[in-house]
């Protein structure tokens, strides 16, 4: 698949952050961090962290590989690392494969670390479209949805007292990741990272055309975990939850 270089990446920063990206295998990390706390050893350890984390999950998939190609809700092995069997918690309340929560599952990760080994005030680490965020300060978020002329023109105004929180998108005629909808894009924000990674999979799944729009949107407003939703089709949206809607030019 050709690369697309997200131009949203850059609405994070707003001049505050200090960006830089790392990238190892399938993952592709923007992370941002504030101008204080950043050294360039991030970048290596960040690497390094990303390839152990890897190397870990790929030998407990290597014994146990119906982990990675289960489409339904998957119990991870009592010897599996931590963020699988998080990974495997949160497949059982979305109702999918625990593998779509992968994403995330990396981004907290090393946010986790960054803010343990560097002390940081703010951290962003996007990756692939599912972002942790950690931030003192306001943030717009806009929704990357494809060839939609909505693309990159909405998206969610999330106050600075509302992080720590996870906001991931999903959709059927964007990125590599396997969907079963053809949305295109389905935004979910959750305090946990990987529920939003695995929510956001879930309900793209559902959508199918316009129509599909609004009860997916419905679904995700009963949803307890679910503090916003915003899904996108063509040239139609829906939305839900506590955050403004922002228009962007």
């Amino acid at each position: 698949m050709e690369y697309v270089e997200r131009s949203y990446r850059g609405r994070f920063a707003s001049g505050r952050l200090h960006p830089f990206t790392v990238k190892f295998r399938e993952s592709d990390l923007w992370i941002g961090v504030d101008e204080g706390s950043y050294s360039p050893m991030m970048e290596d350890d960040v690497l390094r962290w990303i390839v152990e984390l890897r190397r870990s999950m790929d030998a407990c998939i290597a014994v146990d590989p119906g982990f990675r190609t289960s489409l339904v809700p998957y119990d991870a092995a009592p010897y599996a690392p931590e963020v699988m069997r998080h990974m495997s918690a949160v497949s059982h309340c979305t109702g999918i494969g625990p593998m779509s929560a992968v994403a995330g599952a990396f981004s907290l990760h090393v946010a986790t670390l960054l803010k343990e080994n560097y002390h940081c005030s703010d951290v962003v680490v996007e990756n692939g479209g599912d972002i942790c965020a950690d931030s003192v300060s306001d943030m717009d978020i806009a929704v990357f949805a494809g060839q939609s002329p909505l693309s990159e023109k909405v998206g969610l105004h999330i106050p600075a007292g509302e992080f720590p929180l996870g906001v991931c998108t999903s959709g059927g005629t964007v990125g590599p990741s396997l969907s079963f909808g053809r949305a295109d894009a389905v935004m979910i924000v959750c305090k946990d990272v990987l529920l939003a990674d695995s929510y956001a999979t879930a309900f793209a799944n559902r959508i199918k055309g316009q129509s599909d729009l609004q009860p997916v949107i419905d679904q995700a407003s009963q949803t307890p975990d679910i503090l916003a939703a915003l899904a996108v089709k063509d040239d139609r949206m829906a939305l839900c939850g506590r955050y403004e809607l922002r228009l962007f030019k």
